[in-house]
């Protein structure tokens, strides 16, 4: 409903507001317009890098921390502090402890800390299964003496001589297609089955440029990539 107040006289032209009415809406303009400078200084950054005022953001993820030089994982911090230091490689330390060995071959080699010490734990074995353990120092390429692994039973003899029975892939044939996909150093080499039984060799690689390990699970009989998982932990 149109009030008596509002309505326009034909031939008439509007009036001038009233004093009082145009004040208001004088008011109601500056204060919008205040209103609106201080949704723009909202929109400054604070000076702490913080963005806009009020506005929360997402703390960043592990990896995005490391990509961009922030702070790295317990998992990652570790890598850093060992990976240096090991001045022999795995190569070296599966020689030396199948030189520890008679008539042996390479299992697998891992390497471990201390950072200040670091060791290559080193498995190798006889064409029969019978499974010996050699640490290896991985700052001199020094072996220790071997040690023979007393828990294997019969079983587990039979099943590891039938592992390297079947592969025809070397450990470092096993390595260099790993490192040729993902460049970095190998820290770990094992030789394992698949769910098939066909035997396989799981390789790690760690990137010196984010820390991260990358494990490759390759075919023992013709190289083939099985699996690749990224572990930025």
């Amino acid at each position: 409903m149109v009030t008596k107040r509002n309505e326009t006289v034909p031939g008439k032209k509007r009036g001038p507001l009233p004093t009082a009415r145009g004040a208001g809406l004088l008011c109601a303009a500056v204060a919008a317009a205040a209103l609106l400078t201080g949704c723009g200084d909202d929109d400054k950054d604070n000076g702490d890098g913080s963005g806009a005022a009020g506005t929360s953001k997402a703390p960043p993820t592990a990896a995005s921390a490391t990509a961009s030089g922030g702070a790295l994982t317990e998992d990652q911090s570790e890598r850093k502090d060992l990976v240096p230091k090991a001045k022999v490689g795995y190569d070296k330390a599966l020689s030396a402890a199948v030189a520890a060995v008679p008539k042996s071959k390479p299992v697998s080699t891992e390497l471990k800390g201390p950072a200040d010490r670091p060791v290559w734990e080193t498995e190798v074995a006889t064409t029969d299964g019978s499974a010996h353990t050699v640490r290896v120092d991985a700052v001199t390429g020094k072996a220790d003496k071997a040690q023979a692994k007393a828990d294997d039973d019969a079983d587990d003899k039979r099943e590891l001589a039938r592992w390297l029975d079947k592969a025809t892939v070397s450990a470092e044939q096993a390595a260099q297609t790993a490192t040729g996909k993902t460049k970095g150093t190998v820290t770990s080499v094992e030789l394992d089955d698949t769910d098939k039984g066909t035997p396989k060799w799981s390789v790690d690689v760690v990137t010196t440029d984010d820390w991260n390990k990358t494990t490759y699970d390759i075919d023992a009989t013709n190289r083939k990539v099985l699996r690749e998982h990224v572990d930025r932990d």
